[in-house]
Protein backbone atom coordinates (compact mmCIF):
# COMPACT_ATOMS: atom_id res chain seq x y z
CA UNK A 1 0.00 0.00 0.00
CA UNK A 2 1.28 3.43 -0.90
CA UNK A 3 0.34 6.77 0.57
CA UNK A 4 -1.40 7.68 -2.64
CA UNK A 5 -3.98 4.96 -1.96
CA UNK A 6 -5.07 6.57 1.35
CA UNK A 7 -7.92 8.61 -0.24
CA UNK A 8 -9.32 5.45 -1.85
CA UNK A 9 -9.14 3.57 1.46
CA UNK A 10 -11.00 6.41 3.16
CA UNK A 11 -13.64 6.23 0.43
CA UNK A 12 -13.97 2.46 0.95
CA UNK A 13 -14.38 3.14 4.68
CA UNK A 14 -17.19 5.58 3.84
CA UNK A 15 -18.90 2.93 1.71
CA UNK A 16 -18.63 0.43 4.58
CA UNK A 17 -20.26 2.97 6.94
CA UNK A 18 -23.46 2.28 4.99
CA UNK A 19 -23.95 -1.00 6.87
CA UNK A 20 -24.03 0.46 10.41
CA UNK A 21 -25.98 3.47 9.12
CA UNK A 22 -28.79 1.31 7.77
CA UNK A 23 -28.79 -0.87 10.90
CA UNK A 24 -29.03 2.03 13.37
CA UNK A 25 -31.82 3.68 11.37
CA UNK A 26 -33.77 0.42 11.28
CA UNK A 27 -33.26 -0.02 15.04
CA UNK A 28 -34.50 3.52 15.67
CA UNK A 29 -31.15 4.86 16.89
CA UNK A 30 -31.41 8.02 14.84
CA UNK A 31 -28.90 9.95 16.94
CA UNK A 32 -26.26 7.37 16.06
CA UNK A 33 -27.29 7.69 12.43
CA UNK A 34 -26.47 11.40 12.62
CA UNK A 35 -23.06 10.57 14.12
CA UNK A 36 -22.33 8.05 11.34
CA UNK A 37 -23.38 10.55 8.67
CA UNK A 38 -21.12 13.17 10.27
CA UNK A 39 -18.19 10.75 10.13
CA UNK A 40 -19.05 9.93 6.51
CA UNK A 41 -19.18 13.63 5.66
CA UNK A 42 -15.81 14.28 7.31
CA UNK A 43 -14.28 11.30 5.51
CA UNK A 44 -15.62 12.62 2.19
CA UNK A 45 -13.96 15.96 2.82
CA UNK A 46 -10.74 14.33 4.02
CA UNK A 47 -10.29 12.00 1.05
CA UNK A 48 -10.89 14.86 -1.37
CA UNK A 49 -8.50 17.15 0.47
CA UNK A 50 -5.73 14.53 0.56
CA UNK A 51 -6.18 13.65 -3.10
CA UNK A 52 -5.95 17.29 -4.20
CA UNK A 53 -3.33 18.48 -1.69
CA UNK A 54 -0.84 15.69 -2.33
CA UNK A 55 -1.81 14.98 -5.95
CA UNK A 56 -3.04 11.51 -5.06
CA UNK A 57 -5.90 11.69 -7.54
CA UNK A 58 -6.58 8.50 -9.46
CA UNK A 59 -9.09 7.17 -11.96
CA UNK A 60 -10.20 4.66 -9.29
CA UNK A 61 -10.74 7.48 -6.82
CA UNK A 62 -12.70 9.49 -9.37
CA UNK A 63 -15.02 6.49 -9.75
CA UNK A 64 -15.14 5.36 -6.09
CA UNK A 65 -15.85 8.77 -4.56
CA UNK A 66 -19.21 9.41 -6.26
CA UNK A 67 -20.11 5.73 -5.79
CA UNK A 68 -19.45 6.10 -2.07
CA UNK A 69 -21.66 9.16 -1.91
CA UNK A 70 -24.44 7.46 -3.89
CA UNK A 71 -24.33 4.27 -1.82
CA UNK A 72 -24.80 6.30 1.37
CA UNK A 73 -27.50 8.52 -0.11
CA UNK A 74 -29.53 5.78 -1.77
CA UNK A 75 -29.26 3.54 1.31
CA UNK A 76 -30.41 6.40 3.53
CA UNK A 77 -33.35 7.19 1.26
CA UNK A 78 -34.42 3.55 1.00
CA UNK A 79 -34.08 2.94 4.74
CA UNK A 80 -35.94 6.11 5.70
CA UNK A 81 -38.60 5.13 3.16
CA UNK A 82 -38.88 1.62 4.64
CA UNK A 83 -39.50 3.01 8.12
CA UNK A 84 -42.05 5.46 6.71
CA UNK A 85 -40.13 8.68 7.30
CA UNK A 86 -39.78 9.55 3.61
CA UNK A 87 -42.52 9.27 1.03
CA UNK A 88 -42.27 6.11 -1.09
CA UNK A 89 -42.76 8.09 -4.31
CA UNK A 90 -39.81 10.35 -3.44
CA UNK A 91 -37.56 7.33 -2.83
CA UNK A 92 -38.62 5.92 -6.21
CA UNK A 93 -37.91 9.22 -8.02
CA UNK A 94 -34.46 9.56 -6.41
CA UNK A 95 -33.49 5.99 -7.28
CA UNK A 96 -34.99 6.18 -10.78
CA UNK A 97 -32.94 9.30 -11.55
CA UNK A 98 -29.75 7.51 -10.54
CA UNK A 99 -30.69 4.43 -12.58
CA UNK A 100 -31.33 6.62 -15.65
CA UNK A 101 -27.99 8.41 -15.21
CA UNK A 102 -25.99 5.19 -14.70
CA UNK A 103 -27.76 3.46 -17.61
CA UNK A 104 -27.06 6.47 -19.82
CA UNK A 105 -23.40 6.56 -18.76
CA UNK A 106 -22.95 2.87 -19.52
CA UNK A 107 -24.70 3.23 -22.88
CA UNK A 108 -22.58 6.28 -23.73
CA UNK A 109 -19.40 4.42 -22.81
CA UNK A 110 -20.20 1.41 -25.00
CA UNK A 111 -21.88 3.20 -27.90
CA UNK A 112 -19.98 6.48 -28.14
CA UNK A 113 -16.76 6.35 -26.11
CA UNK A 114 -15.11 7.10 -22.81
CA UNK A 115 -16.71 9.79 -20.75
CA UNK A 116 -15.52 11.90 -17.86
CA UNK A 117 -18.15 12.46 -15.22
CA UNK A 118 -18.80 16.15 -14.72
CA UNK A 119 -21.31 16.94 -12.01
CA UNK A 120 -23.49 19.85 -13.06
CA UNK A 121 -24.48 22.73 -10.79
CA UNK A 122 -28.04 21.43 -10.53
CA UNK A 123 -26.74 17.95 -9.70
CA UNK A 124 -24.58 19.35 -6.90
CA UNK A 125 -27.56 21.37 -5.69
CA UNK A 126 -29.70 18.22 -5.76
CA UNK A 127 -27.13 16.29 -3.74
CA UNK A 128 -26.95 19.12 -1.21
CA UNK A 129 -30.73 19.16 -0.73
CA UNK A 130 -30.90 15.36 -0.52
CA UNK A 131 -28.31 15.47 2.26
CA UNK A 132 -30.14 18.29 4.03
CA UNK A 133 -33.41 16.34 3.84
CA UNK A 134 -31.85 13.19 5.29
CA UNK A 135 -30.18 15.19 8.07
CA UNK A 136 -33.40 17.08 8.79
CA UNK A 137 -35.41 13.85 9.06
CA UNK A 138 -32.83 12.23 11.34
CA UNK A 139 -32.49 15.43 13.39
CA UNK A 140 -36.26 15.58 13.75
CA UNK A 141 -36.39 11.93 14.83
CA UNK A 142 -33.55 12.16 17.33
CA UNK A 143 -32.96 15.63 18.76
CA UNK A 144 -35.78 18.05 18.08
CA UNK A 145 -38.96 17.52 16.11
CA UNK A 146 -38.99 19.94 13.21
CA UNK A 147 -42.27 21.39 11.94
CA UNK A 148 -43.86 19.29 9.19
CA UNK A 149 -43.62 22.33 6.90
CA UNK A 150 -39.80 22.11 7.01
CA UNK A 151 -39.72 18.43 6.00
CA UNK A 152 -42.48 18.94 3.41
CA UNK A 153 -40.67 21.93 1.89
CA UNK A 154 -37.38 20.03 1.71
CA UNK A 155 -39.22 17.09 0.13
CA UNK A 156 -40.61 19.40 -2.55
CA UNK A 157 -37.21 20.93 -3.23
CA UNK A 158 -35.60 17.46 -3.47
CA UNK A 159 -38.34 16.33 -5.86
CA UNK A 160 -37.82 19.38 -8.09
CA UNK A 161 -34.00 19.25 -8.10
CA UNK A 162 -34.00 15.47 -8.64
CA UNK A 163 -36.28 15.71 -11.67
CA UNK A 164 -34.52 18.78 -13.06
CA UNK A 165 -31.02 17.33 -12.66
CA UNK A 166 -32.11 14.02 -14.22
CA UNK A 167 -33.58 15.76 -17.27
CA UNK A 168 -30.51 18.01 -17.42
CA UNK A 169 -28.13 15.02 -17.53
CA UNK A 170 -30.20 13.29 -20.22
CA UNK A 171 -30.23 16.49 -22.29
CA UNK A 172 -26.48 17.20 -21.96
CA UNK A 173 -25.29 13.64 -22.57
CA UNK A 174 -27.87 13.00 -25.28
CA UNK A 175 -26.62 16.07 -27.10
CA UNK A 176 -22.98 14.99 -26.66
CA UNK A 177 -23.79 11.48 -27.88
CA UNK A 178 -25.46 12.89 -30.98
CA UNK A 179 -22.51 15.18 -31.74
CA UNK A 180 -19.83 12.56 -31.05
CA UNK A 181 -21.46 9.70 -32.92
CA UNK A 182 -21.34 11.46 -36.28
Amino acid sequence: MTRSSIPNLITLFRILLTIPLVLVILKGNHGWALVILAIAGLSDGLDGYLARRYHWESRLGAILDPIGDKVLMVSSFITLGVIGELEFWLVVVVILRDVVIVTGAVAYHFLVGRMEMEPTFISKTNTLFQIVLILAVLFSLSLYELPALVIDSLTSVVLFTTLYSGVNYVWIWGKRATLNSK
